[in-house]
């Protein structure tokens, strides 16, 4: 008697490698269900393939700097450069040697379901993790890009393991350790990757909290940047102080209306 087409996709769960014998004995069987079930098998195994080699492709710093003799190798980035409300945050992580979690990758290109779950296993899993938070105030006065560094600055001094290496997303830092600062390190190295979800999921969080004070602008969905919803709400309600005043949009609103 035939398996189900239910019993069959339960029974392919299990089934890791191509060459198994159910696998083949599957081939044989000419239900569309079947083969619909066989092709989605293929498909999953070539993505956690992908994903796999893009992991291993993404250790290649840290696995460069644990072989000089560093143990303790935390990731630095930081999110919320271009919004034109709300601080720009940045997290260093310092993750197990034997860390995996295929998939990670610049926060940017994963959506808020696998920012969230990734999220939650580099909390549990990580050695140290540390946030760093500029408000707007100091944005306006030091300008973004020292205000981004001074969160990464801040973010590393506050772990409370100290780390021996740093791995930075692109920018160069004041700070005791020894660093690679890496072009567009949070799709290159776990360690940044790790601190880029990190980050922007604290900082989606704050602009959350900040949408339900502040009603009107779309701080949930656009998390403070200058959508048309955003700007339209700075022409219905006016700019509020976790505005950016230094933000040219924000600064010709601000002159316009005086």
């Amino acid at each position: 008697m035939k398996q189900s087409i239910a019993e069959i996709k339960n029974r392919l769960i299990n089934v890791q490698d191509e060459n198994d014998p159910y696998l083949k004995q599957l081939s044989a069987d000419e239900r569309k269900g079947v083969q619909s079930l066989i092709s989605a098998w293929h498909k999953r195994r070539a993505l956690e393939k992908k994903e796999h080699d893009k992991f291993k492709e993404m250790t290649y710093f840290e696995e460069k700097y644990h072989n000089q003799g560093y143990e303790l190798i935390a990731g630095v980035d930081e999110v919320g450069r271009g919004p034109l409300a709300g601080p720009v945050v940045a997290a260093a992580v310092i993750l197990p040697a034997d860390f995996y979690l295929p998939g990670i990758d610049d926060s940017k290109k994963l959506n808020e379901q696998k920012r969230l779950s990734f999220f939650h296993t580099i909390m549990e899993q990580a050695e140290a993790v540390s946030i760093g938070v500029i408000e707007v105030e100091e944005i306006d006065m030091i300008n973004i890009y020292e205000a981004s560094k001074k969160a990464m600055i801040t973010a590393v001094a506050t772990l409370k393991t100290q780390p021996d290496f740093l791995l930075i997303d692109a920018v160069k830092l004041d700070v005791p350790y020894p660093y690679e600062a890496i072009i567009k390190g949070d799709g290159r190295s776990i360690s940044i990757a790790a601190a880029s979800i990190v980050a922007k999921v604290t900082r989606d969080n704050m602009m959350k909290a900040l949408d339900e004070k502040h009603p009107g602008y779309g701080f949930a969905s656009n998390m403070g940047y200058g959508t048309k919803e955003h700007l339209q709400g700075i022409e219905s309600h006016g700019v509020l102080h976790i505005h950016r005043k230094s933000f040219a949009p924000i600064k010709e609103y601000l002159a316009k209306s005086r």
